[in-house]
């Protein structure tokens, strides 16, 4: 199908600055935060003036018909040619969106997301159709802001979706591969790429079938990770078909093959907590050796929780056979060993050095969080040898506790500001190290002077705490 009618829609909707910022402030902040819990009354109330931006936020927002003529009023000679193309319906005297086109505002660009319509406003079914293909989510957002945003020549969008991460992508690859095995997907990412002005190359298969054998820098993937049973209706935007994490760790242990040397894969994922097992025992098997990897684990969810959660994802809550499918996948988890569902992330650079870190951190990080990890690849990359001269970060605060009077703290803390704002518990040799790291003094001196001082032995300091030094370079208290 031909999508000539992307220019002249994308001239319409910067015409009626159907925008992130200018619906936002055309619905007001009690409309706004109403419409991100499916709720429409009060967006409705707010968009009756009958010009182009309430005609545009009525008719792919809030999902309500508008009249013909304020549809061509908003989309000059357009509604014929959007209905002909599937975004549209006509009735009499009356134009209703088939399909959502959303304002999205990345850091540099005002954005337009085509994708099926928002399930479930307003309290009606939200039941979709195996094909379904979700718009903008918190997935997708997670993603975007976890995605390294450094220059890159090649970079994938593997399960690109509706390609909200291509058109990331783009703003930072010269070349941009998406693919998915969903037709219904690919065709709104051309559409969408098109609509927004960008290239991207749409291929359709299975995983990394459709670019097996070739090389990327950056590939970002949210893949169908959903853990089930896969009984019943499979939905292609969530279900991979495949058992338990299965389609994590394959990507995971994949990935590497695709990567050029210093290219970084990006994973948002579940995995499974098998019972009596610690989850980043299982998960470390997974990873390669010729890759630096920083596996983040964000949430921990238990099998009743995670399944109602799906299960009202696909609009089954309150169904005839509710209860029967959640006692079949609660059996299931069961007979799997499954006591719980992590969700995070999943770093891999291709480095050939096998530096592995795996953490439990369900903490506030500030966002975006790529940058943060970009820093840690560079970090953990970094040689700390006793002749280093380091810095101790600059957010970094320290909290210390004792009883009244003591002369010596029982506890302290080094905590980060930025980034994942990690906190470490040290002792007195590591806190005057990273207390006195400004750059002046290598690792070497810094040790020798504390030996000095504590009356300890010089040697046995520095082989204790040298390793040390590279702990906290690599966990980002302490830069080159």
């Amino acid at each position: 199908m031909s999508l000539d009618f992307t220019g002249p829609l994308r001239d319409a909707l910067v015409a009626a600055d159907f925008t992130y910022d200018g619906v936002a402030d055309l619905l007001g902040e009690t409309a706004h935060r109403a419409l991100s819990r499916n709720e429409t009354t009060p967006g409705l109330r707010r968009t009756t003036d009958g010009g182009p931006l309430a005609t545009l936020t009525r008719l792919f927002l809030l999902q309500a018909p508008v009249s013909h003529d304020a549809a061509e009023a908003a989309l000059p000679g357009l509604v014929d040619r959007l209905c002909n193309a599937g975004l549209l319906e006509q009735s009499v005297g009356e134009v209703a969106a088939r399909l959502d086109c959303r304002p999205y505002r990345t850091d540099e660009d005002d954005l337009w997301i085509v994708s099926d319509l928002t399930p479930g406003l307003d309290g009606a079914p939200n039941r979709v159709g195996s094909d379904h293909v979700l718009g903008i989510s918190s997935a997708s957002t997670s993603l975007a802001q976890l995605t390294i945003r450094e220059p890159v020549g090649r970079a994938l969008d593997l399960g690109t979706g509706c390609g909200v991460q291509a058109l990331h992508l783009a703003a930072h690859a010269r070349e941009v591969v998406a693919t998915d095995v969903n037709t219904r997907a690919l065709w709104m990412t051309r559409l969408n790429a098109a609509l927004n002005e960008v290239d991207v190359d749409v291929r359709e298969g299975s995983f990394f079938e459709p670019v097996r054998g070739e090389r990327f820098d950056l590939v970002a993937t949210n893949p169908p990770f959903v853990i089930s049973p896969a009984t019943g209706e499979r939905l292609v935007y969530r279900d991979s078909g495949l058992p338990g994490d299965r389609v994590v760790e394959d990507i995971v242990r994949q990935a590497p093959q695709l990567l050029t040397e210093g290219g970084w894969c990006q994973v948002l994922g579940n995995w499974v907590i098998e019972r009596g097992r610690a989850w980043d025992e299982r998960l470390a098997t997974w990873l390669d050796a010729d890759c630096d990897a920083l596996v983040v684990q964000r949430e921990v969810v238990d099998p009743s929780e995670y399944v109602e959660l799906w299960l009202k994802d696909a609009g089954l809550h309150g169904s005839d056979d509710y209860v029967r499918r959640y006692d079949t996948w609660l059996s299931w988890f069961d007979e799997q060993g499954i006591e719980g569902v992590g969700f995070g992330w999943l770093n891999l650079r291709r480095t050939g050095g096998g530096r592995h870190q795996l953490l439990d951190w369900p903490y506030d990080v500030e966002q975006p969080i790529g940058p943060a990890l970009a820093a840690w690849g560079d970090a953990v990359a970094a040689e700390v040898t006793s002749d280093a001269h380091l810095v101790a970060a600059a957010d970094l605060v320290q909290e210390t506790q004792g009883r009244p009077g003591a002369e010596d703290p029982s506890t302290i803390v080094l905590r980060q500001q930025r980034g994942l704002r990690r906190a470490r518990q040290v002792d007195t040799v590591e806190a005057a190290l990273v207390g006195a790291c400004d750059g002046e003094l290598t690792v070497g001196q810094i040790l020798d002077a504390v030996a000095d001082l504590t009356g300890g032995d010089a040697d046995q300091l520095r082989a204790t705490y040298l390793p040390v030094a590279r702990e906290l370079v690599g966990e980002g208290f302490l830069t080159r």
